[in-house]
This record gives structure tokens, sequence and C-alpha cells, in this order.
């Protein structure tokens, strides 16, 4: 999805009645030029186009996703039993559902504040133009920043949506002053402070 602004009209070229009438009259008849719109580059046109396709998955599959996404740390006979199956086929379908890149990984889920970051926010990020055709690797390169735990990439008004931890204001302050702001592919920057989360039960 991205935005554009409207296309600008096209000015109307003298037609050629008027052009012949105008050198028998002897006048000066010139062609005005013609421009193409101002239109902003598509976000899309920086990115990787990856659509795989969506996984079939049935009634135990989703039952061992959801038991997984509580808790990854489930051994697997108490996975087994919550997904109604027996530890064997359990096991296989996890396997299985490894293979098909359907569970990407299993992740730690750590407390930013017992870590020293207990400040968060979500930074708005808009990109200039001609920044617009790199934007899947300015997308790697703000995920690697410190303090940072998730980046989004959207289309609308802002290009990203940057989620980070940092110790207090000055850390805060100071992580949008020397990553962002100061970069000459950034256009502007919105800060907004988090003061509640709450993790959704799904996946």
């Amino acid at each position: 999805m991205s935005t554009r602004r409207p296309a600008q009209p096209v000015p109307r070229q003298p037609r050629a009645k008027d052009v012949r009438s105008g050198e028998r009259r002897g006048q000066d008849v010139r062609t005005q030029e013609v421009r193409p719109p101002d239109v902003r580059p598509d976000p899309s046109w920086g990115l990787e186009r990856r659509g795989p396709a969506p996984a079939r998955l049935d009634d135990v599959d989703q039952r061992i996703l959801a038991a997984l996404a509580d808790d990854a740390r489930l051994p697997n006979n108490a996975l087994a039993a919550r997904a109604g199956v027996a530890p064997s086929t359990c096991l296989t379908r996890v396997r299985q559902l490894r293979e098909r890149g359907v569970i990407r990984g299993f992740h730690a889920d750590v407390d930013p504040a017992r870590t020293g970051h207990p400040l968060q926010a979500m930074i708005a990020v808009q990109m200039r133009g001609a920044a617009r055709t790199r934007l899947s690797g300015y997308l790697q390169r703000l995920a690697e920043l410190p303090g940072v735990l998730n980046v989004f990439l959207l289309g609308g008004a802002h290009d990203f949506f940057v989620h980070v931890a940092a110790a207090d204001s000055d850390a805060l302050n100071e992580f949008v002053i020397e990553h962002l702001s100061t970069d000459p592919d950034v256009a502007l920057t919105e800060t907004n402070l988090i003061f509640q989360h709450a993790r959704a039960s799904w996946y």
C-alpha cells in the first residue's frame, strides 16, 4: 500500500488547427513543454517482494501454535496433552511446522525495564524522496541499532515505526538525534512515549 500525491494536470498543447492558423497569420506559435506529473515514489520500490503461500493448518496445528506462543518451554508431553495428540505425533507436527517456516524460532521474552531500559517509545520516521528506493536496506539498518525492539515498515504518511527502549528521556533523545535526526535520508521524526503494553494472546 502506498500513498501518492495527486497528479498535477498536464497542460494542453495547442491544437493542430490553431498552429496552422497561427502560421498563416505569420504569428510565432510555440509548442508548450509538457512535464510529467510530480508523483511521490512508491515505498514498495525499495522492497524485496516476497510472498510465501499461506501454510495449511488443521486444528491440531493451531492448538500447538497457540500453546507454544503462550509458553515455548513446554515439554513435548505437556504440549501433546494441550494439543490432544500422542507425544510422537506432537513431536512430528512441531518438526514439520519448523520445516515449513510456520515456526520461525523460539525466543525469550525479555523485560526491558529489568535490563535498565524502563522507558519505551514508538518513533515515527518519514524518509526523503530519494531514499524511498532503499527502504528494505534501511529497515535492516534500523533493526540493528542498539535499543531497538521492533521496526515496522508502513504505508501512509510515515515510512517506519521504530519501537525502542531507553534508560531515560536523555538517552531516548540522544538516540533520536544520533541515529535519525542527523541522517540526511530522514525527513522528519515523531517520538511517542509508551505508557503501557499488553501482549496479545494470539500467536
